[in-house]
């Protein structure tokens, strides 16, 4: 016979498996780590305004308050940024498309004749054919641009959502015990969670290691000085943060860059980045299985099933969930 407690933690898990599988299904994983990353940052937020001598009561509040104030000036340094580029007394927008036209001059130069009148020549007709793909894909792009809009409003919803909870009392010990299995489910998935996010600062701190080695070193060791070096290795450690799609912007944006100076530049750049991420794939689950105490074979077995069964929100959310679900086995000590 089952004990009560036991009961409870079985209903509790199986509906937090539940939970995870509608999570993945229907899109909401934007909104649960986004809500995660903003309550764990205002309750540490808040601790740290404590040692400062702030009272207890007005460390969260004061916290969130200057989140606020930095984040609005963050995006107006970024209007005002994305206005001064489009405006008629920056360079920086002629000086981009005369770097896109010499990308197509060079590219040409390696291309086939017969293949090469299937492209436009010039920026005018690349222009015209842009337009044309965006007229015939109208469609397509409507649902892109709604997808992306409910991405952008599920993260918002989910960080309200987290700093609301984060601003509101510690767990009430005089609950019922239903509700007392469910905050011990909930703080076991918390826990995954941070430890997954450390090892992701620290997958992205050896990403951005690497790259600036590469271009740094590498790139002009072969002959090829690269622009916005510092900005490139600023934008991987940034989105580096992301799980697998910061790993795409990044080196897409190098690559692009790379492609700017010389097509051979682009293709060491593509070369590097398929084989850093090749290894790092093998890494990240090194140091991934170790905060979690798993063998990286652990991991990349829940990470090939879970992108099988839900594609990549499936591989993102998988060192969480697979943490998750070890702290509470290993808690009731079942493993």
């Amino acid at each position: 016979m089952l004990t009560d407690n036991a009961k409870y933690f079985y209903f509790t898990i199986s509906f937090m498996t539940l939970i995870f599988i509608g999570v993945l299904t229907h899109g909401l994983l934007p909104a649960i780590l986004s809500g995660l990353l903003a309550y764990y940052l205002v309750i540490g937020g808040g601790n740290q305004m404590v040692k400062v001598k702030v009272s207890e009561k007005l460390s969260k509040p004061l916290f969130v308050l200057i989140c606020l104030v930095f984040l609005t000036s963050l995006i107006t340094i970024g209007v005002r940024a994305s206005a001064g580029l489009f405006s008629g007394d920056s360079e920086s927008l002629s000086d981009l498309i005369q770097r896109v036209e010499s990308i197509i001059r060079q590219a040409r130069e390696y291309i086939p004749l017969w293949a090469q009148e299937y492209l436009p020549a010039n920026t005018q007709e690349w222009q015209e054919a842009l337009a044309n793909w965006l007229r015939d894909n109208a469609g397509r792009f409507s649902t892109f641009g709604r997808d992306v809009g409910m991405f952008l409003i599920h993260i918002i919803i989910g960080l309200i959502i987290g700093t609301m909870i984060g601003l509101k009392p510690g767990f009430n010990r005089s609950y019922g015990p239903l509700a007392q299995s469910f905050a011990e489910r909930v703080t076991h998935l918390g826990a995954a969670f941070q430890r997954i996010v450390f090892s992701q600062i620290r997958i992205s701190a050896l990403n951005t290691f690497l790259t600036g080695l590469f271009l740094y070193f590498v790139m002009p060791m072969i002959g090829y000085e690269l622009p916005l070096v510092k900005t490139m290795i600023a934008v991987t450690f940034i989105v580096g943060l992301m799980p697998i799609i910061g790993n795409l912007i990044s080196n897409t944006v190098i690559i692009l860059i790379s492609l700017s100076v010389a097509p051979m530049a682009a293709v060491w750049s593509l070369c590097f980045l398929v084989a850093v991420h090749k290894l790092e794939y093998f890494i990240n689950a090194q140091i991934i299985g170790t905060r979690i105490r798993a063998h990286a074979w652990e991991l990349l077995i829940a990470m090939l099933a879970m992108e099988t069964f839900f594609g990549l929100p499936g591989l993102i959310a998988a060192p969480i969930i697979y943490s998750y679900y070890k702290e509470e086995l290993s808690a009731r000590r079942l493993i």
